[in-house]
């Protein structure tokens, strides 16, 4: 499965967590599986602990992350010293 493939479950409701990036119009946070990899869980745990969730989701949630950081540009912070 490809990038753009899984970037298919990854979905968007205006009545799910105020319109969070969810997977496949489930009621969970492409946040909160970041947050359990994270804290160390793995795509076994996470995957017994969601039954309803399959491999692709993670991966899924891995990628989206990937695009949004891909973008991500900080700008230094410019100080003066009077």
């Amino acid at each position: 499965m490809n990038e753009n493939d899984l970037l298919q479950r990854i979905t968007f409701n205006p009545t799910i967590f105020n319109g969070k990036p969810i997977i496949r119009g489930k009621r969970i946070a492409v946040e909160h599986i970041l947050g359990m990899i994270a804290e160390g869980s793995t795509i076994e745990e996470i995957l017994e602990g969601y039954p309803f969730l399959e491999k692709q989701d993670i991966q899924a949630c891995m990628s989206y992350a990937h695009r949004i950081v891909a973008h991500e540009r900080i700008e230094p912070a410019i100080v003066t010293v009077g």
